[in-house]
């Protein structure tokens, strides 16, 4: 399954990226990024990523989050990661990113924080 990103407006400033699929090299990933930079032009201060759909991750993958960390640490903005499970939140561990982003076990639970 190719990745798909949908993203909403949970509350004034924040918006949840829901990503399913694959996360991975490729044109598709590069959607993040620019989602990204166009949410933070429009003054679109938190972000959070709902990572539950996602089934694959690789290291391009992992580039486009940091890629959207710097973008948005740079505008004062504040990035959160949500539904990572299981072989996912490996991933983020093994690399420390889990050190760096703040993880949360629902969207939900990201908004409130």
């Amino acid at each position: 399954m190719l990745m798909q990103i949908n993203h909403t407006e949970t509350a004034p400033g924040v918006v949840v990226i829901a990503l399913s699929g694959r996360v991975m090299l490729g044109a598709e990933s590069e959607q993040i990024v620019t989602l990204v930079k166009g949410l933070l032009r429009h003054g679109k201060g938190i972000i959070i990523f709902d990572l539950a759909g996602v089934r694959s991750l690789d290291s391009t993958g992992i580039g486009r989050f940091i890629a959207c960390y710097n973008e948005i640490l740079a505008s004062g903005g504040s990035m959160r990661m949500a539904g990572a499970t299981g072989h996912l939140l490996d991933v983020f561990r093994v690399t420390r990113l889990d050190l760096v982003f703040p993880f949360y076990a629902t969207a939900e639970e990201a908004a409130k924080a």
